[in-house]
Order: structure tokens, then sequence, then C-alpha cells
């Protein structure tokens, strides 16, 4: 979960929408491509490959990005924060080359739910009723897609229902590293540690990868950069509950893409317990908003002249 826009930036709801709509087109490509190099190149390799071209692309930013400084006494958290993420991402691309691509997108959706449950543990973040009861229907959400006892969980779901929570920590060193440093530092660290965090990984599994490998990973690169930017664009111009529910169609998106390209079956299953999870998120999303408002909304004195 982002954060959220001032209400000063939520009055363009169809602007944020048309760019969440790109950024889910964004995503799914990169969801194509990694599903179409498959287990040709090794998880952690063809991460390691992702980023270092994303960390290339970010290069003639870095300056910028760097000038505020950052305090020394958070390389800690940065380290954990990147080593975290790219276990995630490892375990994404492991995931990618053995289940369909829209069941890891929904699997996927689980991340906004650990990060509510760590912030309301590690961040003293209140966990309201309502919220208890959203977080238990995505989790039953989880359920339905897994089907536990009535189909056997494979490796390529266990990787990421490990990737969820992964992803989630990550957040949540963000959101407390974002407290006193640039945001662009934040994301600019990311890219660093991830990278260096992916090298040995890389270097225990390393082949020689083709030149058509290289360049579909560095298409993925793009298409990720892209879609970051994209996404940030469209929650400064609406607020959550209003983008949030636009990233369902990335799931109806991911089972046109896995039936059409990969002649992967579209299961109801997975749409049932995806939709679930996407209404959870989206709710928690909502009330985050609303409380948001609330705080910023001056007492019916204080607006009196």
């Amino acid at each position: 979960m982002t954060s959220i826009p001032s209400p000063a930036d939520v009055g363009r709801p169809w602007v944020g929408i048309s760019w969440m709509i790109v950024t889910g087109l964004m995503f799914v490509c990169v969801t194509g491509i990694v599903r179409y190099i498959g287990s040709d190149v090794p998880a952690a390799q063809a991460a390691f490959i992702r980023y270092i071209i994303g960390l290339v692309i970010m290069l003639p930013f870095m300056g910028e990005i760097f000038k505020g400084g950052f305090a020394r006494r958070d390389i800690a958290f940065y380290s954990i924060r990147g080593f975290c993420h790219a276990l995630g991402v490892i375990l994404w691309f492991y995931a990618m080359a053995r289940i369909p691509i829209a069941e890891v997108t929904a699997i996927g959706y689980l991340s906004p739910i650990y990060i509510a449950i760590g912030a309301a543990i590690f961040l003293g973040e209140k966990l309201a009723a309502r919220r208890i009861l959203a977080i238990v229907a995505a989790f039953v959400g989880a359920m339905i897609i897994l089907r536990p006892g009535i189909e056997a969980i494979n490796e390529g779901q266990t990787a990421m229902l490990i990737t969820a929570p992964l992803f989630a920590v990550s957040y949540l060193l963000a959101k407390r590293l974002s407290m006193q440093a640039n945001p662009a530092v934040v994301v600019g660290m990311l890219s660093v540690f991830v990278t260096i965090g992916l090298a040995p990984f890389a270097y225990a599994v390393w082949i020689p990868p083709s030149f058509t490998d290289v360049l579909w990973l560095a298409l993925v690169a793009v298409f990720a950069t892209v879609g970051h930017f994209t996404m940030t664009k469209a929650l400064s111009a609406a607020p959550l509950a209003v983008t949030q529910p636009v990233t369902f169609l990335q799931l109806v998106w991911a089972s046109l893409l896995g039936y059409v390209v990969f002649e992967e079956s579209v299961d109801i299953w997975v749409l049932m317990g995806g939709g679930l999870i996407i209404a959870s998120v989206s709710f928690i999303s909502y009330r985050e908003w609303v409380l948001s408002r609330k705080a910023k909304t001056p007492p019916a004195v204080a607006t009196k002249n």
C-alpha cells in the first residue's frame, strides 16, 4: 500500500484510473515475458540480470536521487530490505516458471494483507474489527485458490506464498525509512541493495545466457520501470480507494494472456479466490483513505471565519 495522496490531489479519478490501467498492462507484460523465458534461465540469474539492467537505466538519475544523502545508521535497514526483496524476486521468478500466470497474480495480492498485519504488530497501527474480517476474508480467498486437501500444493504455489510476506517486509521497512529519508533515496537504495543481494545467488547457478534471453530480460526491466512510474502517477491523481480496485483487471488480463498465449486453462477457483482477496485489499485501502481524510479535515469550528 503506497502513501495516500492529499485531498487536493484526489479530484481526478479518471486520470488515476487510466494510469492504473496502463500500470496493469505494464506489469502483465512483465509476467508474460518472465513466463515465456520460463526455466531457460535460473530464477536467481534471471532476476539479477533484470535488476542490473534496471540499475543501469536508473544510473542517470542516481546523482539527483542521492543528492540529499542518507543516514549511515539506516544502512542495516536498507540491507535487510534489499535481502528480503531479493529473495522475494527470486521466488517470484521461480513461481512464474511453474504455475499459471493468473495464479501467480492472485496469490501475489496477499502482500497488502501481510502489510496490514505487520503494520499492526511492528508499527503500532490499529487493527479494527472490520480490517480483521477483511484479512480473514483474504486468507479464505487464498484457500479457495489453493484448495489444500483437495489439490496438492505444489512448489510454485509454495514459492508465491513465501514471496507475499517477503514483499510485505520490504514495504514495511520502506515505510520506516521514508519517515526519515527522501522517498527517491529509498527507491534508489532498493535497486542497489537488491542487485547486490541477488549477485551471490545468481553466481551460484550461473549459466551463459543467450543474447535473446538478455534482450527479453531487458524488456522486463523497461516494463517494470515504466510500470512503477505510471503507478506513481495514478496514486498522485486519485486515492487508493479509487485506484486499488482497478488492479483486479491484472488478474483478468493475466488469465487472458495465459489462455491465449500459453494455452493455460482459466481456473474459476483462481478468479473467485483472487476476487475475494482484491475485495479485501480494496476495503482496507478504502478505510485508510477515509481515516486519512478525517485526520486532515479540520473541526467544524475551525472552518468558520
